[in-house]
């Protein structure tokens, strides 16, 4: 075994992460699993620009079932807000502590465009 190999191969956060997309048309659902950090989140925010192409009103990005939100994964909400300007309406959905508390910890709650559940989100309350 070389020192590239990860001694776990269980433990490859590329592998537990992934993204899901289920379109409730007009609205484009991309429901996000795993980790959220430097080697994931480009992979994120790869999946928002294929969920956009296809113009959706709204786009729902779903972290409920994230583990871990590392400043990356911040950084590519915060960006993915700002560059939707005049493309589909943000809405991401945040309710477990993984990820409230680093949004909350950063003061980001005030700029991202939270929700608690995908109900919530697809009714825009």
């Amino acid at each position: 075994m070389t020192m590239d190999e990860p001694t776990d191969p269980g433990s490859d956060p590329v592998r537990e992460f992934r993204v899901e997309r289920d379109d409730r048309p007009p609205v484009a659902v991309l429901t996000v699993y795993g980790e959220v950090d430097m080697v994931t989140a480009p992979l994120l925010t790869a999946a928002v620009e294929e969920a956009l192409a296809a113009a959706p009103p709204v786009l729902v990005v779903d972290l409920a079932a994230v583990e871990f939100l590392a400043s990356a994964g911040l950084t590519a909400l915060v960006t993915m807000t700002q560059d939707r300007a005049s493309r589909a309406s943000l809405r991401i959905v945040a309710s477990g502590r993984a990820t409230v508390r680093p949004i909350q910890l950063t003061g980001l709650e005030r700029s991202l465009p939270l929700y608690p559940t995908v109900e919530a989100a697809l009714a825009g309350s």
